[in-house]
Protein backbone atom coordinates (compact mmCIF):
# COMPACT_ATOMS: atom_id res chain seq x y z
CA UNK A 1 0.00 0.00 0.00
CA UNK A 2 1.37 3.42 -0.96
CA UNK A 3 1.97 5.99 1.76
CA UNK A 4 -0.91 8.44 2.11
CA UNK A 5 -0.58 11.71 0.22
CA UNK A 6 -0.18 14.83 2.38
CA UNK A 7 -0.54 18.51 1.53
CA UNK A 8 3.26 18.74 1.62
CA UNK A 9 3.53 15.90 -0.88
CA UNK A 10 0.92 17.55 -3.13
CA UNK A 11 2.97 20.74 -3.28
CA UNK A 12 6.09 18.71 -4.02
CA UNK A 13 4.24 16.91 -6.82
CA UNK A 14 3.52 20.30 -8.40
CA UNK A 15 7.17 21.32 -8.07
CA UNK A 16 8.30 18.05 -9.65
CA UNK A 17 5.63 18.25 -12.38
CA UNK A 18 3.94 15.05 -11.24
CA UNK A 19 0.25 15.22 -12.23
CA UNK A 20 -2.21 14.74 -9.36
CA UNK A 21 -5.16 12.38 -9.80
CA UNK A 22 -8.38 13.05 -7.88
CA UNK A 23 -11.82 11.49 -8.17
CA UNK A 24 -15.08 11.81 -6.28
CA UNK A 25 -16.29 8.99 -4.06
CA UNK A 26 -19.49 8.81 -2.05
CA UNK A 27 -19.51 5.35 -0.48
CA UNK A 28 -17.41 2.45 0.81
CA UNK A 29 -17.11 0.33 -2.36
CA UNK A 30 -16.28 3.20 -4.72
CA UNK A 31 -13.67 4.54 -2.30
CA UNK A 32 -12.10 1.11 -1.87
CA UNK A 33 -11.92 0.50 -5.62
CA UNK A 34 -10.44 3.95 -6.23
CA UNK A 35 -7.79 3.41 -3.57
CA UNK A 36 -6.91 0.01 -5.02
CA UNK A 37 -6.56 1.69 -8.44
CA UNK A 38 -3.94 4.09 -7.02
CA UNK A 39 -5.82 7.39 -6.86
CA UNK A 40 -3.96 10.24 -5.12
CA UNK A 41 -6.90 12.14 -3.61
CA UNK A 42 -10.55 11.33 -2.98
CA UNK A 43 -13.16 14.08 -2.93
CA UNK A 44 -16.45 13.60 -1.11
CA UNK A 45 -18.09 16.26 -3.20
CA UNK A 46 -21.46 17.85 -2.66
CA UNK A 47 -22.03 16.65 -6.23
CA UNK A 48 -23.43 13.63 -4.39
CA UNK A 49 -26.63 15.69 -4.39
CA UNK A 50 -26.92 15.37 -8.17
CA UNK A 51 -25.26 11.99 -8.57
CA UNK A 52 -26.45 9.93 -5.61
CA UNK A 53 -29.35 11.72 -3.94
CA UNK A 54 -31.27 12.74 -7.05
CA UNK A 55 -31.33 16.52 -6.56
CA UNK A 56 -31.17 18.99 -9.46
CA UNK A 57 -28.38 20.99 -7.79
CA UNK A 58 -25.93 20.66 -4.91
CA UNK A 59 -27.81 23.23 -2.82
CA UNK A 60 -30.03 20.74 -0.86
CA UNK A 61 -27.01 18.73 0.39
CA UNK A 62 -26.66 19.05 4.16
CA UNK A 63 -23.74 18.88 6.53
CA UNK A 64 -25.07 15.56 7.87
CA UNK A 65 -25.17 14.21 4.30
CA UNK A 66 -21.51 15.06 3.78
CA UNK A 67 -20.46 13.62 7.14
CA UNK A 68 -22.40 10.40 6.54
CA UNK A 69 -20.82 9.82 3.13
CA UNK A 70 -17.34 10.88 4.27
CA UNK A 71 -17.45 8.28 7.04
CA UNK A 72 -18.27 5.60 4.48
CA UNK A 73 -15.47 6.75 2.17
CA UNK A 74 -12.99 6.78 5.04
CA UNK A 75 -13.87 3.16 5.89
CA UNK A 76 -13.21 2.17 2.28
CA UNK A 77 -10.01 4.17 1.78
CA UNK A 78 -8.03 4.25 5.00
CA UNK A 79 -4.77 5.08 3.21
CA UNK A 80 -5.91 7.81 0.82
CA UNK A 81 -6.02 11.59 1.35
CA UNK A 82 -9.71 12.57 1.61
CA UNK A 83 -11.14 16.03 1.02
CA UNK A 84 -14.79 16.73 1.86
CA UNK A 85 -16.92 19.58 0.57
CA UNK A 86 -18.49 22.08 2.92
CA UNK A 87 -22.10 22.24 1.75
CA UNK A 88 -24.14 25.29 0.88
CA UNK A 89 -24.52 27.77 3.77
CA UNK A 90 -22.24 25.87 6.16
CA UNK A 91 -19.55 28.56 5.76
CA UNK A 92 -19.50 32.26 5.05
CA UNK A 93 -22.13 32.70 7.75
CA UNK A 94 -19.88 33.67 10.63
CA UNK A 95 -16.46 32.46 11.66
CA UNK A 96 -17.66 30.42 14.66
CA UNK A 97 -20.24 28.50 12.60
CA UNK A 98 -17.71 27.87 9.81
CA UNK A 99 -15.17 26.47 12.26
CA UNK A 100 -17.72 24.26 14.01
CA UNK A 101 -19.03 22.85 10.74
CA UNK A 102 -15.56 22.15 9.38
CA UNK A 103 -14.56 20.54 12.67
CA UNK A 104 -17.52 18.15 12.42
CA UNK A 105 -16.42 17.10 8.93
CA UNK A 106 -12.93 16.39 10.22
CA UNK A 107 -13.84 14.79 13.56
CA UNK A 108 -17.00 12.87 12.66
CA UNK A 109 -16.41 12.31 8.95
CA UNK A 110 -12.70 11.54 9.09
CA UNK A 111 -11.63 13.88 6.25
CA UNK A 112 -8.08 15.25 6.12
CA UNK A 113 -9.21 18.54 4.54
CA UNK A 114 -12.28 20.53 3.55
CA UNK A 115 -13.13 22.28 0.29
CA UNK A 116 -15.17 25.44 -0.03
CA UNK A 117 -16.28 27.53 -2.97
CA UNK A 118 -15.47 31.19 -3.52
CA UNK A 119 -12.54 33.55 -3.97
CA UNK A 120 -11.70 36.84 -2.29
CA UNK A 121 -15.04 36.81 -0.49
CA UNK A 122 -14.03 33.62 1.34
CA UNK A 123 -10.51 34.66 2.34
CA UNK A 124 -11.39 35.37 5.98
CA UNK A 125 -13.02 31.96 6.39
CA UNK A 126 -10.08 30.21 4.74
CA UNK A 127 -7.60 32.03 7.00
CA UNK A 128 -9.59 31.17 10.12
CA UNK A 129 -9.80 27.50 9.18
CA UNK A 130 -6.10 27.27 8.40
CA UNK A 131 -5.19 28.97 11.69
CA UNK A 132 -7.36 26.37 13.43
CA UNK A 133 -5.33 23.59 11.81
CA UNK A 134 -7.86 22.62 9.14
CA UNK A 135 -6.38 22.25 5.63
CA UNK A 136 -8.49 24.04 3.01
CA UNK A 137 -8.86 23.39 -0.70
CA UNK A 138 -10.31 26.34 -2.60
CA UNK A 139 -12.72 26.17 -5.52
CA UNK A 140 -13.22 28.90 -8.12
CA UNK A 141 -14.56 29.20 -11.65
CA UNK A 142 -17.92 27.53 -11.92
CA UNK A 143 -19.07 27.18 -8.33
CA UNK A 144 -22.11 24.85 -8.33
CA UNK A 145 -23.48 26.14 -5.03
CA UNK A 146 -23.87 29.53 -6.72
CA UNK A 147 -25.27 28.13 -9.98
CA UNK A 148 -28.45 30.19 -9.71
CA UNK A 149 -26.47 33.37 -9.24
CA UNK A 150 -24.18 32.49 -12.14
CA UNK A 151 -27.14 31.91 -14.42
CA UNK A 152 -26.44 28.23 -15.07
CA UNK A 153 -23.51 25.92 -15.75
CA UNK A 154 -21.36 28.18 -17.92
CA UNK A 155 -17.66 28.26 -18.76
CA UNK A 156 -15.93 30.94 -16.69
CA UNK A 157 -13.13 33.32 -17.66
CA UNK A 158 -14.08 34.03 -21.26
CA UNK A 159 -14.31 37.77 -20.67
CA UNK A 160 -11.26 39.82 -19.66
CA UNK A 161 -12.90 41.12 -16.51
CA UNK A 162 -13.88 37.58 -15.43
CA UNK A 163 -10.37 36.33 -16.10
CA UNK A 164 -8.78 39.10 -14.06
CA UNK A 165 -11.12 38.43 -11.16
CA UNK A 166 -10.42 34.70 -11.18
CA UNK A 167 -6.68 35.36 -11.11
CA UNK A 168 -7.16 37.69 -8.12
CA UNK A 169 -9.33 35.08 -6.41
CA UNK A 170 -6.71 32.37 -6.88
CA UNK A 171 -3.89 34.52 -5.51
CA UNK A 172 -6.01 35.60 -2.55
CA UNK A 173 -6.85 31.99 -1.66
CA UNK A 174 -3.17 31.02 -1.81
CA UNK A 175 -2.22 33.95 0.42
CA UNK A 176 -4.98 32.97 2.87
CA UNK A 177 -3.38 29.54 3.26
CA UNK A 178 -5.30 27.23 0.91
CA UNK A 179 -3.14 24.22 0.03
CA UNK A 180 -4.76 23.69 -3.39
CA UNK A 181 -7.46 25.16 -5.64
CA UNK A 182 -10.01 23.47 -7.89
CA UNK A 183 -10.58 25.29 -11.19
CA UNK A 184 -13.94 24.26 -12.63
CA UNK A 185 -15.07 25.04 -16.18
CA UNK A 186 -12.39 27.68 -16.67
CA UNK A 187 -10.93 28.42 -20.09
CA UNK A 188 -7.73 26.49 -20.69
CA UNK A 189 -5.41 29.51 -21.24
CA UNK A 190 -6.60 31.14 -18.02
CA UNK A 191 -6.29 27.90 -16.02
CA UNK A 192 -2.75 27.48 -17.34
CA UNK A 193 -1.88 31.07 -16.38
CA UNK A 194 -3.32 30.66 -12.87
CA UNK A 195 -1.42 27.40 -12.39
CA UNK A 196 1.83 29.08 -13.42
CA UNK A 197 1.28 31.99 -11.01
CA UNK A 198 0.58 29.85 -7.93
CA UNK A 199 2.99 27.83 -5.82
CA UNK A 200 0.11 25.57 -4.68
CA UNK A 201 -1.34 22.91 -7.01
CA UNK A 202 -4.41 23.51 -9.12
CA UNK A 203 -6.87 20.70 -9.83
CA UNK A 204 -8.87 21.11 -13.00
CA UNK A 205 -12.29 19.88 -13.99
CA UNK A 206 -13.19 21.11 -17.43
CA UNK A 207 -10.21 23.49 -17.23
CA UNK A 208 -7.94 21.91 -19.81
CA UNK A 209 -4.41 20.62 -19.80
CA UNK A 210 -2.54 23.31 -17.90
CA UNK A 211 -3.55 22.38 -14.35
CA UNK A 212 -1.38 20.44 -11.92
CA UNK A 213 -3.99 17.72 -11.52
CA UNK A 214 -7.41 16.60 -12.65
CA UNK A 215 -10.63 15.60 -10.90
CA UNK A 216 -13.67 13.89 -12.37
CA UNK A 217 -16.85 12.44 -10.93
CA UNK A 218 -16.72 8.68 -10.33
CA UNK A 219 -20.10 8.13 -11.97
CA UNK A 220 -19.13 10.16 -15.04
CA UNK A 221 -16.02 8.22 -16.00
CA UNK A 222 -18.00 4.98 -15.58
CA UNK A 223 -21.30 6.22 -17.13
CA UNK A 224 -22.92 4.96 -13.95
CA UNK A 225 -26.26 6.75 -14.21
CA UNK A 226 -29.52 6.73 -16.14
CA UNK A 227 -29.89 8.55 -18.36
CA UNK A 228 -26.23 9.39 -18.85
CA UNK A 229 -25.60 12.92 -20.14
CA UNK A 230 -22.40 13.35 -22.14
CA UNK A 231 -20.11 16.16 -20.98
CA UNK A 232 -17.40 17.65 -23.17
CA UNK A 233 -14.79 17.73 -20.42
CA UNK A 234 -15.33 14.09 -19.35
CA UNK A 235 -13.58 11.03 -20.74
CA UNK A 236 -15.52 7.85 -20.04
CA UNK A 237 -13.59 4.66 -19.40
CA UNK A 238 -16.44 2.14 -19.07
CA UNK A 239 -20.19 1.93 -19.57
CA UNK A 240 -21.11 0.46 -16.21
CA UNK A 241 -24.68 1.76 -16.34
CA UNK A 242 -25.59 -0.32 -19.38
CA UNK A 243 -23.84 -3.37 -17.96
CA UNK A 244 -25.78 -3.06 -14.69
CA UNK A 245 -29.11 -2.56 -16.46
CA UNK A 246 -28.48 -5.61 -18.67
CA UNK A 247 -27.41 -7.77 -15.74
CA UNK A 248 -30.45 -6.87 -13.63
CA UNK A 249 -32.70 -7.45 -16.63
CA UNK A 250 -31.24 -10.94 -17.03
CA UNK A 251 -31.84 -11.65 -13.35
CA UNK A 252 -35.46 -10.54 -13.61
CA UNK A 253 -35.98 -12.76 -16.65
CA UNK A 254 -34.40 -15.77 -14.89
CA UNK A 255 -36.58 -15.36 -11.79
CA UNK A 256 -39.78 -14.96 -13.77
CA UNK A 257 -38.85 -17.81 -16.10
CA UNK A 258 -38.03 -20.20 -13.26
CA UNK A 259 -34.40 -20.45 -14.39
CA UNK A 260 -32.99 -19.11 -11.14
CA UNK A 261 -32.26 -20.53 -8.65
CA UNK A 262 -30.84 -23.80 -9.97
CA UNK A 263 -29.87 -26.84 -7.92
CA UNK A 264 -26.31 -25.49 -7.60
CA UNK A 265 -27.68 -22.37 -5.86
CA UNK A 266 -29.49 -24.44 -3.21
CA UNK A 267 -28.30 -26.19 -0.06
CA UNK A 268 -29.09 -29.93 0.36
CA UNK A 269 -30.20 -31.62 3.59
CA UNK A 270 -30.08 -35.28 4.57
CA UNK A 271 -33.58 -36.80 4.24
CA UNK A 272 -33.45 -38.30 7.73
CA UNK A 273 -32.86 -34.85 9.17
CA UNK A 274 -35.84 -33.54 7.26
CA UNK A 275 -37.93 -36.43 8.57
CA UNK A 276 -36.94 -35.54 12.11
CA UNK A 277 -37.97 -31.95 11.57
CA UNK A 278 -41.15 -32.41 9.58
CA UNK A 279 -41.94 -36.10 9.68
CA UNK A 280 -41.81 -36.36 5.91
CA UNK A 281 -39.39 -36.88 3.02
CA UNK A 282 -37.25 -34.33 1.23
CA UNK A 283 -39.48 -34.20 -1.82
CA UNK A 284 -42.61 -33.28 0.12
CA UNK A 285 -43.82 -29.80 -0.69
CA UNK A 286 -45.73 -29.30 2.58
CA UNK A 287 -44.40 -30.34 6.01
CA UNK A 288 -46.37 -33.30 7.48
CA UNK A 289 -47.45 -31.40 10.58
CA UNK A 290 -49.01 -28.60 8.53
CA UNK A 291 -52.76 -28.91 8.26
CA UNK A 292 -54.31 -28.98 4.82
CA UNK A 293 -57.11 -26.48 4.97
CA UNK A 294 -60.11 -26.58 2.74
CA UNK A 295 -60.65 -23.73 0.37
CA UNK A 296 -63.36 -21.40 1.74
CA UNK A 297 -66.69 -21.71 -0.02
CA UNK A 298 -67.84 -18.64 -1.96
CA UNK A 299 -70.44 -16.56 -0.20
CA UNK A 300 -74.02 -16.36 -1.36
CA UNK A 301 -74.05 -13.06 -3.31
CA UNK A 302 -77.64 -12.40 -2.10
CA UNK A 303 -76.60 -12.48 1.55
CA UNK A 304 -73.53 -10.27 1.00
CA UNK A 305 -74.41 -6.65 1.86
CA UNK A 306 -71.39 -5.40 -0.11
Amino acid sequence: MNQRITITKLRRMKEEHQPISMITAYDYPSAKLAEEAGIDVLLVGDSLGNVVLGYDTTVPVTLDDIIYHTKAVRRGAEHTFIVADMPFMTYGIGRESTLKNAARIMQEGGAQAVKLEGGIDMVEDVSALVRAGIPVMGHIGLTPQSVHQLGGYKVQGKLEQEAEQLMKDAKALEEAGAFSIVLELVTEPLARAISAELSIPTIGIGAGRGCDGQVLVYHDILQYSSPYINKRFVKTYADIGSAIRTAIGSYVADVKGGVFPEEKHSFPMASEKLNQLYGGSADQQVPAHTEQREEPKPRDPVSNPN
